[in-house]
């Protein structure tokens, strides 16, 4: 890979870090502060508070790991999960909307979810490494 195309690569991983930590480190005031609409989506789900909080702890724990060198994967591996509960969530629990927001949250959800399976497709070669190393143990 020419050095040119790596600074892009390098680019384009840096900026969907950025993204994903923003959306996530914007939502956990919310969650952490029990704010009403927080609170009310929770209970729908039955996971009131434990559900909020714990949500919350494993979203700024992704948000970290985005920017560890060498566990930026797991990062993106642990928000594609998070994201893709959120998402079910809204489509069969919740619903899109909440608390009249026009489905902003839903939104928040799949733009964060593209973004970390955009960096699990980028970091394929390291994360194709890793389970290798972990099969011949």
């Amino acid at each position: 890979m020419s050095a040119s195309n790596l600074s892009k690569k390098n680019l384009i991983l840096v900026s969907l870090r950025i993204l994903v930590a923003l959306i996530f480190l914007q939502t956990l005031f919310f969650k952490f502060t029990g704010a009403p609409e927080s609170v009310a989506i929770f209970s729908k789900l039955g996971t009131e508070p434990w559900g909020r909080i714990g949500t919350g702890v494993l979203e700024l724990f992704a948000s970290v790991l985005l920017f560890i060198p060498g566990l930026g994967w797991s990062g993106s591996l642990l928000g594609a999960g998070l994201m893709s509960g959120a998402i079910l969530s809204h489509l069969f629990v919740i619903g899109i909307e909440q608390e009249n927001d026009g489905g902003f949250l839903f939104l928040l959800a799949l733009t964060s979810a593209a973004a970390c399976f955009v960096l699990l497709w980028l970091e394929r070669e390291k994360l194709t490494e890793i389970v290798r190393k972990r099969m011949q143990k």
